[in-house]
């Protein structure tokens, strides 16, 4: 476990999936701490698929794979790779381990990085083979709801932004995996209240770049935690619709999804992949911003 501290934060990263386990700022403690009545997790990371492939199989090659949910990454030790006073950078490289359930060579990167009241997350994914990577990234963390009361239905409120005021999403409707109808969300100022039934449909999937940022608020709508990101896909979630006490949300910046429901085609095929050169290199950044400090 490797500590940072600046003069507004403090963070812990495991090498176990070179995951994201404690933000504390404030004498607060803004990420999830992985209890397992409700989700032994706190922000893994999401590689080299983000949600389900259709009946945990995917094809590459003619020849079927079997792939569990979110991929294999979040569930490896990675290799302490650079460290300094306010930055770490873990590394994972393909191994006899991962060629067997994925087939391809590869070195993914994550980083952390602290500047003033932001945390920066990078990723770095090198194509080490000879043919294309096809493969996915997502992050997935978990933050506390703000003045926290399991005997009241109110959680808060997510901010879109005063501009974003209809949103289109999809959901999961069988098996993690996805039906491509689309729901609206009417937001008259770009704002959505969350209560215990916010998450009746489990999840939400925001695709095709509508979203840059997200903010969370508390009760009387006073900001205290932003995630801003350039993915092309944002979801958020929370075991509520079964754990109505469950007290946290997770934003999800993704380079990715699930399949949709009954996708049985070519891996390089699927929705969302995003496609890499032998011998190249792809990064993507988000930031998690503590706005009460």
């Amino acid at each position: 476990m490797k500590t940072l501290s600046n003069e507004n934060i403090t963070i812990q990263v495991s090498r176990h999936g070179a995951e994201l386990t404690s933000i504390v700022a404030g004498g607060n403690e803004y990420l999830w701490q992985a209890d397992p009545r409700f989700w032994a997790r706190h922000s893994p990371v999401l590689f080299p698929f983000v949600g389900r492939v259709w009946n945990n199989t995917y094809r590459h090659r003619g020849k079927e794979y079997t792939m569990g949910q979110h991929g294999f990454a979040r569930d490896m030790d990675f290799q302490l790779s650079y460290e300094e006073d306010n930055a770490v950078v873990y590394s994972l490289e393909s191994n006899e381990q991962t060629l067997e359930k994925y087939p391809f060579r590869f070195v993914l990167e994550i980083g952390y990085r602290l500047k003033g009241k932001c945390i920066e997350v990078l990723w770095n994914v090198q194509n080490t083979g000879d043919e294309v990577l096809p493969f996915q990234i997502g992050a997935h963390p978990a933050f506390y709801y703000r003045d926290f009361d399991p005997m009241s239905d109110d959680r808060g409120y997510l901010d879109f932004g005063k501009d974003h005021r209809r949103l289109e999403y999809i959901c999961p409707v069988e098996k993690g995996c996805v039906s491509p109808q689309l729901h609206t969300l009417e937001l008259p100022d770009g704002k959505m209240e969350v209560t215990t039934r916010t998450f009746a449909c489990d999840t939400y999937i925001f695709e095709n770049s509508q979203l840059k940022r997200i903010a969370l608020l508390d009760k009387q709508q006073r900001p205290y935690l932003a995630l801003s990101f350039q993915s092309p896909l944002v979801a958020v979630w929370s075991p509520s619709a079964a754990c109505p006490d469950v007290p946290f949300i997770c934003l999800e910046p993704w380079y990715g999804r699930c399949d949709q429901v009954g996708y049985t085609g070519r891996l390089d095929k699927r929705e969302w992949m995003q496609l890499l050169a032998p011998g190249k290199s792809f990064n993507a950044s988000y930031t998690i911003e503590l706005l009460d400090i």
